[in-house]
């Protein structure tokens, strides 16, 4: 019996506590060291998810074998300010974030001195302001490139077209859309309101 698929899950704090949260999730035993990018590779395990309602088909039915719902979790290198400008791990922290299906945002909130801080003080409301900038700034990048990419279609495409055409047309509009969102308006792109179409094509 089968109940889901797999999700990727992806930890995207600073430096210094994400492996910590990772082993606690995972019951994994990756290093967790007091200084930063101690984990330069992602480290990744895969998670059953509870759930009674399975549980209940399995004892109900007996089913010859039993494969749970799981979420794969992937402790990333941590993220640095400036990171989309390649300063830490850069644009390698920023790829393997971009391959997960959900990240979590975990910061420190506890003062400790002989824990390291890569801002130099405790501030996790600045800390998660950081990642959220960061994922932005990597988003406008992408948005850019693709926009310009589309742009140069459109061109070749004039005002006529078939069916193939138009969709590119329609695409190209709907990633305008998004690159205003993220670029002109600097919004996380997580916090529009996005129909299915728009996702599809944008995302």
């Amino acid at each position: 019996m089968t109940v889901a698929d797999t999700y990727a899950h992806g930890t995207a704090p600073f430096p210094c506590s994400k492996s910590t949260f990772f082993n606690a999730i995972t019951n994994s035993a990756v290093a967790a060291e007091n200084y930063p990018f101690c984990t330069i590779d992602p480290e990744e395990s895969r998670v059953a998810v509870p759930d009674a309602r399975f549980d209940w088909l399995c004892n109900h039915y007996k089913p010859a074998s039993k494969v749970p719902a799981y979420l794969t979790v992937i402790d990333i290198a941590g993220l640095v300010k400036g990171a989309a400008g390649g300063a830490g791990l850069g644009n390698a922290f920023l790829s393997h974030v971009k391959a997960v299906d959900a990240i979590y945002h975990v910061v420190r909130g506890f003062e400790e001195a002989d824990v390291i801080h890569v801002e130099g003080e405790l501030d996790p409301i600045r800390d998660l302001e950081i990642i959220h900038e960061e994922l932005r700034l990597k988003d406008e990048e992408f948005l850019t490139k693709q926009l310009a990419e589309l742009k140069k279609g459109i061109a070749r495409i004039g005002t006529g077209g078939g069916a193939a055409d138009k969709a590119k047309k329609e695409e190209y509009e709907i990633v305008q859309k998004i690159y205003n969102y993220v670029v002109e308006e600097k919004k996380d792109v997580r916090k529009g309101n996005w129909n299915n179409k728009e996702v599809c094509f944008g995302f």
